[in-house]
C-alpha cells in the first residue's frame, strides 16, 4: 500500500502532502466518544461543577436539583469517559474532574461557549 495519498482534484493546496500526518479514524472515534458523554446538559453541568470542587452525590444532587440516582448515572458516564475521578472516605464517595489536559481543555471550552468564568475561590 502506498504511503502517499493522491487526491482526485488538484486545487493547488499542499494538504495532499500532509495527509500522512492526519490522525487515524480511531483517534477521532475516541474524541467522539468523549463528546457523546457530554451530550446531556445536566451531565455537562455536573462536569463543570466538578472542575471547581470535589463533592459527594448527595451534595451534587442538591446543587443541580436532581435525584441522587440520576446524578449517579451521570457520574458513571463521566467516569467511564475518564473525565472524573473518585475517592472513598469512609462511606462517602467524593468526585472531582480528572487532572488531565483533556479535562482542562473541555473546562475552558465550556466556559468560552457559555461566556462564564470560574467561580472565584474565597481567600
Amino acid at each position: 500500500m502506498e504511503d502517499h495519498i493522491h487526491l482526485p482534484h488538484d486545487h493547488g493546496g499542499c494538504f495532499e502532502k500532509e495527509m500522512e500526518n492526519v490522525p487515524k479514524t480511531e483517534n477521532f472515534a475516541l474524541a467522539a466518544d468523549i463528546f457523546k458523554k457530554l451530550d446531556d446538559s445536566s451531565r455537562l453541568r455536573i462536569f463543570w461543577l466538578l472542575c471547581h470542587c470535589e463533592e459527594c452525590v448527595i451534595n451534587l444532587s442538591a446543587m443541580v436539583e436532581m435525584s441522587s440516582p440520576a446524578v449517579s448515572h451521570h457520574l458513571k458516564q463521566l467516569k467511564a469517559a475518564g473525565l472524573i475521578v473518585s475517592r472513598r472516605e469512609g462511606k462517602e464517595v467524593y468526585y472531582k474532574a480528572a487532572s488531565t489536559p483533556t479535562c482542562q481543555v473541555l473546562h475552558m471550552a465550556i466556559e468560552r461557549i457559555l461566556e462564564i468564568n470560574c467561580p472565584k475561590k474565597e481567600a
